[in-house]
């Protein structure tokens, strides 16, 4: 997924008008044209400051350069799932974060998976975070280590999420996060893109992937 040295430095000299023009025609790119209607497109611009000029270069899905993520082989990252790609996105994978397909993250949302001991702030309780499919994280929350979030789990704006719900299908928020409303399951939508793509990842080639690269 990560371009090499050489070809870092030939896209740094190339212009980039020629990239936009060239690129997308290449096999290896076609994500700029098969996510352009999805929930989270990877444009030109979000790709050239990760992936040439090197913000967050080891995460293999798009990272927006005002976001922060930590250990990206701890994390599983669902069909068009991107932590990191809103902006101020902080996404501290010290322990195993798991996030599930179409699940949406705003802005300032953080995701935690360790916490300093008490006692000793140099040492870190580890734990692991687990969010379902088709979950929605809504601005400026944080889920704290150690939770598990069900599908079709609407978090509120600025909630601080510390205990687990498990069973989904429901809005929380609060700091403590709790629950504000059931959701009925009959009426969730399953959608899905025509092309999917786990970040820069066809689908298809993500278990593959997964299995040589990461520890989730």
């Amino acid at each position: 997924m990560n371009l090499n040295r050489f070809y870092r430095i030939l896209f740094l000299i190339l212009p980039n008008f020629i990239l936009r023009k060239v690129l997308p025609r290449l096999k290896n790119f076609h994500f700029f044209i098969n996510t352009s209607n999805t929930q989270t497109p990877i444009s030109f611009d979000l790709w050239y400051n990760q992936k040439v000029k090197g913000h967050c270069n080891d995460s293999y899905w798009p990272v927006h350069f005002t976001s922060l993520v930590s250990n990206p082989n701890n994390i599983y990252c669902g069909i068009e799932t991107c932590p990191g790609y809103s902006p101020g996105n902080y996404i501290q994978a010290i322990g195993k974060i798991h996030i599930g397909d179409y699940t949406q993250i705003a802005p300032n949302v953080g995701i935690i998976s360790a916490n300093h001991d008490v006692y000793d702030n140099a040492k870190h309780i580890i734990g692991e975070v687990k969010i379902g499919k088709y979950c929605w994280l809504g601005m400026g929350s944080i889920i704290m280590p150690g939770v598990t979030l069900g599908d079709f789990t609407i978090v509120g704006a600025g909630a601080i999420v510390t205990k687990s719900f498990e069973e989904g299908y429901c809005i929380i928020g609060g700091n403590p996060a709790k629950e504000i409303k059931k959701l009925e399951r009959e009426k969730c939508i399953l959608n899905k893109s025509t092309f999917e793509y786990n970040g820069y990842i066809r689908h298809e080639e993500y278990e593959s992937y997964r299995k040589k690269h990461l520890n989730v």
